[in-house]
């Protein structure tokens, strides 16, 4: 992890240089949720429980246990790909801070066919997710890919099982993209899926299910495609270009984007213009409890994702994730000035 502070952790050396450093015993701080994101999660909790004897492990359970498990104060943070609205916040005592952006990329199983090489528009991915058009060499996608030798073969979908925020972005894409999509499946962290698909638990259950199955289709993050050799789709962008995932496009939508332009951190990151954007980016948080009963038993948690955001940029660029923008890292400072413990005493939870 880099040594050097983010514009966010230059910003709470300012705001938070008042407060003292945490108790240096061991602790053991625990989260779960969002798989989309959990390179980067296991990443800090390695840096950091080495740099301050602590043990922080994350369950990689998906997005909507993340969420639930965190509001039933069963770990100490939790993850979500779906931004918690402010209504729900409020009713769980919960604390949002976005974390990273990455992207969400179409993944098949075809012979022949490597990555990056067929290309797909958001429609006619719609249909295909919905059932709608049911093999390889159907009509649209060869007249799309003449270049690639598609097999006569029925085409497997494969699907997340459990609640998950990759799911509730992917079919928001969908409903954008096709209107026969947004009213017969609509979106959610868990929908319907029409027809008979393959439903397999977290972003790595279904990059194993496509790397196992020939003739298949998931989505995964951007990270699993390389991790698991797998063949990811050009999409058509809202502005006409074919374009690839890559950080570099993840920035783009965010750039084109209300996260960018107003500073909304829940604004969506999906079908952004922008000759670069990649039109399937999403924004990732994490939850902590606003109101803990007492500042000692939420200090360790709290410390924990202060210090992650305040040095790790790093990872998230290695992980193929991209940071958020600077101005959304300044506004995190008073974010933590939010969890306020019903103990009154200060959560003094700043650490080097």
């Amino acid at each position: 992890m880099t040594s050097t502070p983010t514009v966010f952790g230059a910003l709470l050396l300012a705001s938070f240089s008042a407060f003292s450093t945490a108790s240096q015993a061991a602790a053991e701080i625990h989260g779960a949720g969002a798989t989309f994101p959990s390179a980067v999660y296991k990443s800090w909790a390695e840096s950091y429980g080495k740099s301050h004897d602590a043990k922080v492990t994350y369950q990689p359970t998906g997005s909507g246990d993340g969420v639930k498990r965190i509001g039933a104060r069963e770990v100490d943070f939790g993850a979500s790909d779906s931004a918690v609205s402010a209504a729900d916040l409020d009713r769980l005592g919960l604390v949002q801070i976005p974390t990273a952006v990455g992207g969400i990329v179409p993944v098949v199983n075809l012979r022949g066919v490597a990555n990056e090489r067929l290309r797909l528009t958001g429609d006619l991915l719609a249909d295909i997710m919905r059932g709608a058009v049911t093999r390889w060499n159907d009509r649209r996608i060869a007249a799309l890919n003449p270049d690639v030798d598609l097999p006569a073969a029925a085409i497997v979908r494969i699907v997340r099982a459990e609640k998950s925020g990759t799911s509730d972005a992917y079919t928001r894409y969908l409903s954008l993209m096709s209107a026969d999509w947004k009213s017969q499946v609509g979106f959610g962290q868990l929908v319907k899926w029409p027809g008979e698909v393959t439903a397999v638990d977290g972003n790595d259950g279904v990059a194993k299910g496509v790397a196992a199955t020939p003739n298949s289709i998931g989505y995964v993050s951007f990270d699993r495609v390389a991790l698991h050799k797998l063949a990811g789709v050009r999409l058509r962008n809202r502005a006409g270009a074919w374009i690839v995932p890559s950080p570099e496009a993840f920035k783009s939508a965010v750039q084109e984007s209300d996260l960018n332009r107003k500073g909304d951190e829940t604004a969506t990151l999906l079908d952004q213009p922008g000759v670069q954007s990649w039109p399937l980016t999403i924004t990732t948080y994490l939850l902590l409890d606003a109101r803990p009963k007492t500042a000692s038993g939420a200090r360790d948690a709290v410390q924990f994702v202060f210090w992650s955001l305040q040095n790790g940029d790093g990872e998230v660029r290695n992980s193929g994730l991209t940071p958020l923008p600077a101005q959304i890292q300044a506004r995190l400072v008073q974010r933590f000035a939010r969890i306020r413990p019903q103990d009154g005493q200060p959560l003094n939870f700043f650490a080097n």
